[in-house]
C-alpha cells in the first residue's frame, strides 16, 4: 500500500538533519518517503490533524509538529535496538470519517507489519479509528484509555471525544474484549456509567487508587493491545497545553512512568496521545512532557524481554492455588525473565480460536497473594465471565 496517498510530508525545518544536535532524534530518524520498508522499523511516529471530535478544544489539531520539535530535540539512547520511523501528517480530510479512514489505513499496515504506530493527535475521537485497523485485521483486542473522565456519552450522528468508547462497544462486527479506564476522576463521571461498565465486565480505576498503587497499573497496561491517553488526565500545575485545565491529575513523571510501562508490553502494539493544544502552551512545556512520555515509551521498547506466555513455558515458573469456595483451581505463571505475573483463565473447549490469547491475563504479585488468602482477583473473574 502507498501510505503517501494519506500522509503530509513534514517541513523541511523539521527533516533536515543538521538543524538537530548530534545523536538526537532529530538527527537520527528515518522520514517515509515510497522507499522505505516498513518492516525494518520498530516504532512509526504518525501525526493527525484533525479536531472536529473535540468539545471546547479549538486548535488541537495543530498539535503534531509541536510536539516533533520537543521530540526530536532529545538524544537518541536506544543504540541499534530500536529503529524509529516518521511518516509525517494524516491531514484533516472533507468529514472527520474520511480521516478517520485515512488514520485507520494508515494504522493497518503499520501493525500488519509488526510496527508500533505512535499518534500524535488531535482530539481523543481518532481513538476509535485507531480501533477499526484492528477491525481490518480481525484482531480482538483490549483498549486501555487514560482520562480524567470515561467517555461513554450517548450515541449520536456525531462521533465526538465524549462518545467514542459507546461507539467501539457498540459498533459490528465488534473486536472488543476488554476496555480499561485508567486514573478517572469521580466528578466527571456520572454514576450510571459505573453501572454500566460492571455489566459488560470491564475495569475503572480512580485517580486516587492509581497514584497510591502506580505499580499496579503496570499489568493493566501490559493485558493492552491499544494504550489511548488523554491529555487532560495531567494535573493542571503540571502541564499547559489543554484549554480546559484541571487542578487534580496525574503528576509529570507518573505517567512518563506509565508510558514506559506501555514501551515494555510484548503485547502492546499501538499507542496514542491526544488533545494537546498549541494554543495554550506558550513555553513548550506541554509539549515536551508528551515528547518525554514517547521518550520513555521508546526506552520501554528497548527492554521488552518477550515473555508474553504464548511462547515455551519452561521460561515460566508455574504455580496452583486451590480455593476452598471456588470449583476452579487458578494457574499463576512467573516469568523467569523479567519477574512479571499472569494468570491462566480456564474456558469452553469450544472457544473460538481468536479469544484465546486473552486467556492469559496479565497480573502482580499482588494477585497471587490475594489467592493464596483464598479471594480471587477481580480481573480473573471478569476474563473468567467474559470467555465463558
Amino acid at each position: 500500500m502507498d501510505l503517501s496517498l494519506y500522509l503530509q510530508p513534514l517541513s523541511n525545518d523539521l527533516i533536515t538533519r543538521t538543524n538537530w544536535k548530534r545523536n538526537t532524534i532529530g538527527e537520527t530518524i528515518t522520514h517515509y518517503d515510497e522507499s522505505v520498508k516498513l518492516f525494518e522499523y520498530d516504532i512509526a511516529i504518525v501525526g493527525v490533524m484533525e479536531e472536529r471530535g473535540q468539545v471546547g478544544n479549538d486548535g488541537c489539531g495543530s498539535a503534531p509538529d509541536r510536539i516533533r520539535e520537543r521530540l526530536y530535540s532529545l538524544f537518541h539512547r536506544f543504540g541499534d535496538q530500536v529503529t524509529l520511523l516518521d511518516l509525517g501528517n494524516v491531514l484533516a480530510g472533507n468529514t472527520y470519517k474520511d480521516t478517520y479512514f485515512a488514520l485507520t489505513s494508515v494504522i493497518t499496515e503499520l501493525v500488519k507489519k509488526e510496527v508500533i504506530p505512535v499518534i500524535i493527535g488531535g482530539s481523543h475521537d481518532l481513538t476509535f479509528a485507531n480501533y477499526q485497523a484492528y477491525e481490518n485485521l480481525e484482531q480482538v483486542v483490549n483498549l486501555v484509555c487514560i482520562d480524567r473522565s470515561i467517555d461513554l456519552g450517548l450515541i449520536n450522528e456525531e462521533i465526538t471525544e465524549e462518545n467514542f468508547i459507546n461507539n467501539i462497544i457498540m459498533h459490528q462486527p465488534n473486536f472488543l474484549f476488554n476496555f480499561s479506564s485508567v486514573g478517572y476522576q469521580s466528578y466527571f463521571v456520572n454514576n450510571e456509567i459505573d453501572a454500566m461498565m460492571e455489566r459488560m465486565h470491564f475495569d475503572a480505576y480512580r485517580l486516587g487508587f492509581v497514584r497510591d498503587n502506580i505499580e499496579e497499573m503496570e499489568p493493566i497496561v501490559r493485558n493492552a493491545d491499544i494504550l489511548s491517553f488523554d491529555v487532560n488526565a495531567i494535573k493542571g500545575s503540571e502541564f499547559s497545553g489543554y484549554s480546559k485545565p484541571n487542578p487534580n491529575g496525574f503528576m509529570s513523571d507518573e505517567i512518563c512512568r506509565i508510558s514506559r510501562y506501555a514501551g515494555l508490553s510484548d503485547k502492546l502494539s499501538s499507542f496514542g496521545i491526544y488533545n494537546y493544544n498549541p494554543v495554550h502552551d506558550d513555553h513548550g512545556s506541554g509539549a515536551m512532557l508528551l515528547a518525554q512520555m514517547i521518550w520513555y515509551f521508546i526506552e520501554g521498547f528497548r527492554e521488552r524481554k518477550g515473555d508474553y506466555p504464548v511462547a515455551n513455558k519452561s521460561v515460566y515458573i508455574k504455580y496452583h492455588v486451590a480455593l476452598e469456595q471456588e470449583e476452579h483451581e487458578l494457574t499463576f505463571y512467573k516469568s523467569n525473565y523479567s519477574g512479571r505475573w499472569w494468570m491462566d483463565v480456564p474456558h469452553p473447549s469450544d472457544l473460538n480460536s481468536r479469544f484465546i490469547r486473552h486467556q492469559m491475563v496479565p497480573c502482580s504479585y499482588a494477585d497471587y497473594e490475594k489467592a493464596l488468602s483464598g479471594e480471587v482477583p477481580n480481573r480473573w473473574y471478569q476474563t473468567f465471565e467474559k470467555l465463558g
